[in-house]
């Protein structure tokens, strides 16, 4: 089994390219990266095939090659909590997560706020 090496990459390399989620669906191209002064971590910010922009935080990347590759949500876990205490999304009804970033719930089927 061979070691994968740490490499760095450039902010012109990452400008471009297409992020793709676990599950092998595009969300999205690169087109700006960003940090906020006072805070610790790197945001992505990715515009999606519908135009609307979206901030992915770093830890959230699990590689870079040709494409960004997302790490796999952790809404499974979430999911398992019983329906009393988990909020629904009022558009699809589906679970929503809790995002501490943003102190907001969001909802992944319809990929939006609630």
């Amino acid at each position: 089994m061979s070691q994968q090496r740490e490499r760095s990459i450039t902010r012109e390399r990452l400008i471009g390219m297409q992020v793709i989620d676990s599950e092998g669906y595009i969300v999205g191209t690169v087109r700006d990266i960003g940090f906020t002064v006072g805070k610790l971590g790197i945001l992505l910010f990715v515009e999606g095939k519908d135009g609307a922009a979206k901030e992915i935080p770093w830890e959230d990347v699990q590689a870079v090659g040709d494409f960004v590759l997302l790490k796999q949500r952790p809404a499974q876990a979430v999911e398992t909590q019983p329906a009393a205490q988990q909020p629904i999304c009022p558009t699809c009804k589906g679970p929503l997560t809790w995002i501490p970033q943003y102190q907001r719930w969001y909802c992944y089927k319809c990929k939006k706020y609630a």
